[in-house]
């Protein structure tokens, strides 16, 4: 994953915090097809070409010809050409990256789970890393809160297909590397924050790999606005206890894509006298608005949501 500007740090064109229409996915209790194996529809598809393609190169035909099952989440050729026009590839790039293998096996999970036994949360791949399913307030189904699955219960003799309008990549970095990362880019984002972060010697949470956190991470323009309110010149002027205070207002201690969140909720915080209202009509969460372009940035320790204001409990 790219991540020498906060544009690359997305994976996709995020959403408007999720509330868009969709195919169905209704559960279903589909029969298997006892004449076709995974790869055979894969190889019959026409909208699964560069599927195919990546399976061959990656070695991976014959795993997926076995008796399994499997469950594989596939993306459509317009999946791949959004995904690798994001993040200016071609799609040779793709076919010979050493990590090809790695991509496709995340997208397999052992064993025949239909639409029906879906179910929100972390979800264990072949790959060895998990990816996490979210149910928007619609009832679709998001992967990783950028990846849509917009059909679904394609079976086969040895499991199920469900397409995907996008490409699923592990994460590769913790919270921290990701706002340490944009500081550095061509168009840097989030000096304030990772400065502040790191007078109040709070970088080491968000970089540790075994927490699981939501971080609603303010801009710096949403920070200058803050010091303007307050009439200091930056974060080394604010009392370090009232820093401290609205920076762990900003950190949930769950993982929350923006599917996930319903009208009312109340997110506690790691700051224990704040709790953040979600407001999904107004787009905001604890009164600060969200950067509907900048929601969902995947990490190996949690997600990223980008506000557009400061949180002050």
């Amino acid at each position: 994953m790219k991540a020498q500007t906060l544009k690359n740090l997305m994976l996709a064109p995020l959403l408007t915090f999720g509330l868009v229409a969709c195919n169905d996915t209704t559960p279903t209790d589909p029969m298997p097809d006892v004449e076709r194996d995974i790869v055979d529809i894969v190889l019959e598809n026409n909208d699964f070409n560069t599927l195919e393609a990546a399976l061959i190169q990656a070695d991976l035909v014959a795993t997926l010809q076995g008796p399994g099952p499997f469950t594989v989440f596939a993306p459509t050729d317009a999946a791949f050409t959004a995904y690798l026009g994001d993040n200016d590839l071609e799609a040779n790039d793709l076919l010979n990256s050493p990590a090809l293998g790695d991509v496709l096996t995340y997208h397999v999970v052992s064993g025949a789970v239909t639409s029906g036994q879906l179910s929100a949360g972390a979800q264990g791949t072949v790959n060895g890393a998990d990816f996490y399913l979210s149910e928007d307030p619609e009832g679709s189904w998001w992967i990783n809160g950028n990846t849509r699955i917009i059909d679904a219960d394609i079976t086969a003799s040895n499991g199920v297909i469900h397409v995907l309008d996008y490409v699923i990549v592990p994460p590769s970095q913790t919270i921290a590397g990701i706002a340490v990362d944009a500081t550095e880019g061509d168009d840097p984002e989030f000096t304030q924050l990772v400065g502040a972060l790191q007078r109040a010697d709070l970088v080491g949470a968000v970089n540790d790999s075994e927490a699981n956190y939501t971080v609603f991470a303010p801009t710096d323009a949403a920070f200058q606005a803050l010091y303007d309110a307050l009439g200091v010149n930056g974060y080394e002027d604010i009392d370090i206890e009232t820093l401290t205070a609205v920076l762990t207002a900003h950190v949930v201690p769950s993982r929350a894509f923006s599917q996930d969140l319903r009208q009312g909720d109340e997110l506690a915080t790691l700051n224990p006298d704040a709790t953040l209202t979600v407001d999904l009509s107004a787009l905001t969460v604890g009164g600060a608005n969200l950067n509907a372009d900048m929601l969902n940035i995947l990490a190996t320790n949690g997600v990223v949501h980008v506000i557009n204001d400061v949180i002050v409990p």
